[in-house]
């Protein structure tokens, strides 16, 4: 996975392998006016070590700061995605319904696809209405295991 903070909070994780990475990292860029460079911070080291808690079963829930800019709409769409407690599941239907995203549900899967901050925000908890584990920028396959997971079965990861 790869990375990326500021003094605000973790701005992105994202899977290396993600089709629409370097997208990603042209719109944080913009979102952020400044250019990424490599580095380390000390959000970095936090995020590192809640995901190795995450990953061992023994951390549902994050404390690292974020921040994930991005329209109204999207941050709308993220932060309730954050309210989707560990090992539970939602529709798109569900998540519009809940907190009055009206739009439809095209616009907020595309939310949600765009959500740069992986596992931290759970957009793989998000499902098909009818409990397919649809749309997942790092792969069905990741969202899978991802779910499989948080049920506590045990198994080969990412």
């Amino acid at each position: 996975m790869i990375a990326g903070a500021d003094d605000r909070g973790i701005c992105l994780l994202e899977f290396s392998d993600r089709r629409m990475l370097e997208a990603q990292l042209q719109t944080l860029s913009r979102r952020l006016r400044r250019t990424l460079v490599p580095g380390e911070h000390h959000y970095l080291e936090a995020l590192r070590s809640e995901l190795a808690e995450y990953f061992a079963g023994t951390r549902k829930t994050f404390e690292v700061p974020l921040n994930a800019p991005g329209s109204p709409f999207q941050e709308r769409v993220w932060k309730t995605l954050l309210g989707v407690p560990y090992g539970e599941l939602r529709s798109y239907e569900q998540i519009g319904d809940r907190d009055r995203l009206t739009q439809v549900r095209p616009r907020r899967g595309t939310a949600n696809g765009m959500n740069r901050i992986a596992i931290v925000i759970p957009c793989h908890r998000v499902i098909g209405k009818d409990g397919s584990p649809t749309g997942y920028g790092g792969g069905i396959w990741r969202k899978q295991r991802l779910l499989a997971l948080e049920r506590g079965e045990k198994g080969t990861l990412l």
